[in-house]
């Protein structure tokens, strides 16, 4: 298989992008290096389509890989012919490969080959050719062998059909009609292990579906069912289409004799070994593919989270609420540093309110706090409440927010918090880690396993590789498009910055803490076990503020120094206008760019890229993202009232809908089909992401249940 050729029409772009991806990929070159510094080799190829190249190039050199092993293996048993050899190197899937190879796999003592064993291959093959004159019986008394094992005419006539059973199964063109007849067909059922019994699985008591229209989370969720013991699953095939189809291919010529026998080991074939093998074959592969559409929702999400903008400039208060332990509080100054911590019991069990409100008035006089970031868990209702009376009781703007918890506690108890924070208790390191996460949620957020970070479905019942290797796929992605001040970065950031390892993440934090700040990217080459290789991956992804070469404060790579220097003083510019903001309108002063571009010896879209970069340095693509909604009031679940618009935040995004923050404690769903009514979508991320801030409606408020029906239709 050409796989540069198969990957060009899978992806949709020229093969020599494809070549130039392979090739740079293969240099151990990473993704964001490649799409954002290596445009002009790849023709501008954006870190999704590199990432889905990278994966793809993966599968198919695994495929090729296979497929010699599998030729190595049916040429040493001098089976190999060249129709077998041309189907095995003509095969796309691992799946097809399987099939092929199935009949000369080594195998395990099964009923055929016990049945060979007792020499019964012959009458296996009488059987086959259906030439026979005489009733089988008395050809099977020639099989009878008490030294064999075989005792009577049934035992060799069951015996032989073991054989031809096997080999019915075994073969591949059969296989692959009838999985796709099977898929094409086919139904998925599910009842109840035991209907008396209430579950969230109710809804698949009784249920039933092709397996063509099956949505993904579908299959996720009686997955899960079945894996509960609440729920029994199987596959429906259509079963006598597929009986016919077989006796066609094996019963060539009608024969009294052989026909009866026939049938009977064709329908044992497939119900016994062909069709669990293709049940378990779908089953897996339409969890995969729901793994995948899952996977791609929870990093897209991720993504959206990751690159919300940071709240600067404020000192925030940080409050992790509880009830009996009481809620932590953690003040946390403009930088991220943590002034102050204390713990106050507003919430039953002790209802402290009053002294609750005389120490946050004091906290927020001394630190001048001007913001209030409540985690979403236990008790952040009544918490809530506490902070819209106080709110209104102070003579200074102080707004609140309540910020999604998740992965708060796993931070807290972890290894890297309690380096962070070695005399603080889990709940002081929560409440200092959610007002951190408003501040900069990307560099709060990178400390936690991104698994923990709520924003997906059925995470925990998936592959957790591949799950994980996609979810740092993003981290990284993010990271990398933000960029990061190697004079603060911490460890866990700099570890997702291109090139660089946790070893070499922990060594730059080394050289900072004994030698003072970086002034200069080129001294990254003085840390440990940084080597050239690393610095040209990661050094236009770290700036430097303050430092000796205004262009480290930019994501101009060092290797472009000499042409942006020659660009700025082409232009009538010095390196120092850059600090000053003085490049503005350094874009409408070039006028060719490919003759500039000739001139200074770079590529014309490298030049562009400088330029852009040159005029906002550093700037922030998390700026324009939806910024979050601050609140200073309080609504609760039984003021909604069917009709009512409200602004909300988009919380987590499924398959079949999206969760909205509306400022009420419970998130209230929004699904699919409430989204749009100007066109179709067959996924809400086509038209939202999380932390977008969006209208809605309320349709219906379930007070018992704690469920809330949301629409955006009709909302002008």
């Amino acid at each position: 298989m050409d796989i540069l050729k198969k990957l060009t029409d899978e992806l949709g772009i020229q093969q020599w992008q494809t070549e130039a991806a392979v090739k740079l990929i293969d240099e151990g070159n990473t993704i964001p290096f490649i799409s954002r510094y290596r445009k002009e080799i790849t023709g501008s190829l954006n870190d999704e389509v590199l990432r889905s190249l990278n994966e793809r190039l993966a599968y198919l050199r695994n495929l090729e890989e296979k497929k010699e092993q599998v030729l190595g293996s049916i040429e040493e048993q001098g089976k190999l012919t060249e129709e077998l050899k041309a189907q095995i190197l003509a095969a796309e899937t691992l799946v097809v490969v399987e099939d092929l190879y199935r009949p000369y796999r080594p195998k395990r003592r099964t009923r055929a080959t016990i049945a060979k064993e007792k020499g019964l291959n012959g009458l296996a093959d009488l059987i086959r050719l259906q030439m026979t004159k005489r009733p089988l019986e008395e050809e099977a008394l020639n099989y009878i062998s008490e030294e064999k094992g075989v005792l009577t005419v049934e035992e060799a006539i069951a015996g032989a059909g073991d054989i031809l059973a096997e080999a019915i199964s075994d073969e591949a063109d059969y296989r692959i009609y009838i999985r796709k007849a099977t898929f094409d067909e086919g139904k998925i059922l599910s009842t109840a292990k035991d209907e008396k019994v209430q579950t969230v699985y109710e809804m698949y008591y009784n249920f039933e579906e092709p397996l063509k229209k099956l949505a993904g989370h579908r299959v996720l969720a009686l997955n899960r069912g079945e894996a509960e013991k609440a729920l029994s699953v199987k596959l429906e095939a259509p079963e006598e289409r597929i009986l016919r189809f077989l006796e066609k291919k094996v019963i060539v010529r009608e024969n009294p004799y052989t026909t009866p026998v026939l049938k009977v080991v064709i329908e044992d074939s497939y119900k016994r070994l062909i069709a669990p093998a293709i049940e378990r074959e779908i089953r897996n592969d339409l969890t995969e593919k729901a793994e995948d559409g899952a996977i791609k929702v929870f990093g897209k999400n991720l993504e959206q989270l990751l690159m919300q903008p940071p709240i600067v400039g404020q000192v925030v208060l940080g409050w992790d609420p509880a009830f009996r332990t009481g809620c932590k509080l953690a003040v946390v100054d403009a930088t991220g540093k943590v002034l102050d911590t204390v713990v106050i019991y507003p919430t039953a069990p002790q209802n402290k309110v009053t002294e609750a409100k005389a120490v946050l008035k004091k906290l927020i006089q001394k630190y001048n706090i001007t913001l209030i970031s409540v985690g979403n868990g236990t008790a952040s209702r009544e918490s809530e409440m506490v902070i819209v009376e106080l709110l209104k009781e102070l003579p200074v703007k102080v707004q609140y927010i309540i910020v999604n918890e998740a992965g708060a506690s796993v931070y807290s108890a972890s290894k890297l918090a309690t380096e962070e924070f070695p005399n603080f208790d889990v709940g002081q390191r929560s409440a200092a880690s959610i007002a951190r996460r408003l501040q900069d949620p990307l560099a709060e957020l990178v400390k936690i396993d991104p698994k923990s970070i709520g924003v997906g479905q059925y995470q925990h019942d998936m592959n957790q590789k591949k799950l994980s290797e996609a979810l740092s796929g993003v981290v990284e992605d993010c990271v990398n498009k933000v960029g990061v001040d190697l004079n603060t970065a911490s460890a866990s950031l700099l570890e997702y910055i291109s090139g660089i390892s946790k070893t070499l993440a922990k060594n730059i934090v080394a050289y900072r803490e004994a030698n003072g700040r970086f002034l200069d990217r080129k001294q990254l080459l003085k840390v440990a076990k940084l080597g050239p290789k690393a610095y040209e991956q990661c050094a236009g992804f770290m700036r430097i503020t303050g430092g000796k070469n205004p262009l480290d404060t930019t994501s101009v790579h060092p290797e472009s120094y000499e042409a942006a220097a020659k660009l700025l003083s082409s232009m009538g510019y010095s390196e120092a206008d850059i600090l000053s903001g003085g490049l503005n309108g350094l874009s409408k002063k070039v006028k060719d760019y490919e003759k500039l571009s000739k001139d200074l010896e770079i590529g014309e879209i490298t030049l562009r890229d400088i330029v852009k970069e040159l005029e906002k340095p550093a700037r922030d693509p998390r700026d324009e993202m939806p910024k979050p909604i601050l609140r200073t009031d309080v609504l609760e679940m039984k003021d909604l009232t069917p009709g009512m618009i409200l602004k909300g935040t988009v919380r987590n995004v499924i398959d079949f809908g999206v969760f909205v923050d509306i400022g009420v404690h419970q998130d209230g769903l929004v699904h699919i089909s409430q989204i749009t009514d100007k066109k179709f979508i067959k996924h809400p991320l086509e038209v939202l992401s999380v932390g977008d801030v969006v209208d809605v409606k309320v349709m219906s408020v379930d007070l018992q249940k704690k469920r809330i029906a949301l629409t955006m239709k009709g909302i002008e």
